[in-house]
């Protein structure tokens, strides 16, 4: 019976007048309703008996206390079905608490009949959420712990049962929101620490230099590892990562494990590499590498990140053909060895038609690759633009919805709950072969980049981030607090890594890189064509392209600039 009220979607708060109108024709006269109502209404009518089974003292009942209670665990249940569909909406997903309205009327019991003095009665709701029987109050309290908390689940849109009954189960019965053990905690402040710690020596030691920092959605790292590790624990022997450019320092090194030593004599000047550069592009941000992790558990996974331009998602398709590619070269006929992970900005996960042609093309017989863990690192922002500004639905995902991949909504600001939700999603991946969207609540701490003033076009957003503690500084609180390490061991810890970066900051100064790692494997013996072979001239003057230059770093007159933007153009 639970099964089939999930596939209702008429049960609302808004029809319970009509269906319990409806049902009092049924039982006048069942001849005089719809043959599929009848059916549904037999059901009902069975279920005084089971509470009575489940409850001796209820025994006994007459006809409208055996209405009464049909009517009742009918309510509850409506209500269940509603925040499964509608918890999200109100769940504590936003680090930045912009949106303080979080009332939904379908997700109000008084929306279903039921007033303060039924919180405390006990109801019949026939196993779902792991109980026969249930008070109100229960009932609410597992409901907005698993659907409104720090994760909103969307996936009633789904059409095949089996998912849907699968994911009920994972986050209703064997609730994942259990706590980690301590080693797995302190693992995740590592995560954090090296991810927070990178970006801070950088503009420490780089000021001003782009590198479109990760910071604000630190969390992400620690999303990643997880996939990669449980999607190795799972079987899987490959993954093709692909992203924009916002994070992809930090994912290189915390990731992929390219050298501190390496990066920082990129930014001290050192080409990324000799010659061979080839189409990688012409910024640390652009670029790509490959590399063999060994994880924690022992296993070994080969990890490629797609080098890709400035267009975003343009590597969309290229990852998933990567894909495809190396599962047919490893003969991976049931696409469970090789498989991906792309990442994307919000705003352009909404807005870039190249994401929507590639999820429609994921399970055709030509193209499927058994998914892709879509990680957005909502930043709430494109660009510039506040997302009402940007898009006509609720949320960036929601173009996912169009292959019925089931979303996940999370707080950034609470790692451990980001790394359940990885988990969740990387789980999902290997049971069903479809692509499942993990979206990322998360801010840009430094505006779109490094040298860019965010405060000009969000003032009240910028003002909000500008009081918020760091992602590392959160948890690490968090776990002081909860007696797992001392403020002491927190302050070692990150003075520990800032020497590791100095170090490998000083060492970066010999640094000479000899080969393009991604001219390997079944790249080899390929080389860059030389300059006889090359073309390319540009008809432009280079007189004309100077007074272009120096054009645009005039002041206008009379205007009065904004200091910074003129310091800017002082600076050219």
């Amino acid at each position: 019976m639970a099964a089939q009220l999930d596939d209702l979607t008429f049960l609302s708060g808004a029809n319970v007048g009509f269906i319990e109108a409806l049902y009092e024709h049924y039982r006048a006269d069942a001849a005089s309703v719809d043959p599929s109502w009848r059916a549904f209404f037999g059901d009902l009518d069975r279920e005084p008996e089971a509470m009575a089974a489940a409850a001796p003292a209820a025994a006994g009942l007459d006809r409208a206390e055996a209405l009464a209670l049909t009517r009742d665990s009918l309510r509850v249940r409506m209500m269940i079905r509603a925040y499964r569909v509608r918890g999200h909406l109100i769940a504590d997903v936003d680090p930045l608490g912009l949106d303080s309205d979080k009332h939904h009327p379908e997700l109000d019991p008084a929306s279903y009949g039921f007033s303060d003095a039924d919180y405390d009665r006990s109801f019949f709701i026939d196993g779902v959420l792991g109980h026969e029987t249930a008070s109100l109050r229960e009932v609410l309290h597992i409901l907005k712990q698993v659907y409104c908390a720090k994760t909103g689940y969307e996936y009633m849109h789904i059409q095949y049962p089996a998912e849907k009954a699968w994911i009920q189960q994972r986050v209703e019965i064997t609730v994942d929101a259990a706590s980690l053990p301590a080693p797995e905690k302190l693992d995740i402040l590592h995560q954090l620490e090296v991810a927070e710690g990178f970006e801070r020596f950088l503009h420490l030691k780089f000021p001003g230099t782009k590198r479109f920092s990760i910071e604000g959605a630190d969390s992400v790292v620690a999303a990643v590892e997880t996939i990669i590790r449980r999607s190795a624990a799972h079987g899987v022997e490959e993954i093709v990562l692909g992203m924009p450019h916002r994070g992809r320092l930090n994912i290189l090194t915390s990731i992929m494990g390219k050298s501190y030593v390496h990066m920082f004599s990129e930014f001290q000047g050192e080409p990324p590499h000799p010659e061979d550069v080839q189409g990688s592009g012409d910024v640390k941000y652009h670029l790509g590498t490959s590399s063999d992790r060994t994880l924690p558990d022992g296993s070994t996974v080969h990890l490629s990140m797609t080098a890709n331009p400035s267009h975003l998602e343009a590597v969309n398709p290229v990852v998933s053909g990567r894909v495809r590619a190396k599962q047919a070269m490893r003969g991976d006929a049931e696409r469970k060895r090789v498989t991906a992970i792309l990442m994307h900005g919000d705003a352009a996960f909404a807005g870039q038609g190249m994401v929507a042609e590639t999820l429609g093309m994921s399970e055709l017989r030509g193209h499927r690759t058994g998914g892709t863990v879509h990680v957005i690192v909502n930043n709430q922002i494109g660009f510039t633009t506040s997302p009402k500004f940007s898009r006509s639905s609720p949320y960036p995902s929601d173009v996912a919805k169009m292959i019925q991949a089931p979303i996940i909504h999370v707080n950034g600001d609470d790692p451990e709950a980001v790394v359940h939700a990885a988990a969740f999603a990387a789980d999902f991946l290997h049971e069903f072969g479809r692509d499942v969207v993990l979206d990322i609540f998360c801010y840009r701490r430094y505006g779109h980049n490094e040298a860019d003033e965010p405060s000009f076009t969000q003032p009240d957003m910028y003002r909000r981030i500008g009081e918020l503690a760091t992602v590392r500084q959160l948890y690490a609180e968090r776990l002081v607090q909860q007696g797992v390490l001392t403020p002491k061991e927190v302050e070692a810890r990150r003075a520990a890594f800032h020497d590791h970066l100095d170090a490998a900051f000083e060492s970066a100064k010999a640094y000479k890189p000899t080969k393009a790692d991604w001219l390997e494997g079944k790249w080899a013996g390929l080389e860059q064509a030389t300059a006889a072979n090359r073309r390319g001239k540009t008809a432009v003057k280079l007189a004309t392209l100077r007074e272009i230059g120096l054009t645009l770093s005039e002041r206008p007159e009379p205007f009065n600039l904004h200091r910074k933007i003129g310091r800017f153009l002082d600076q050219r």
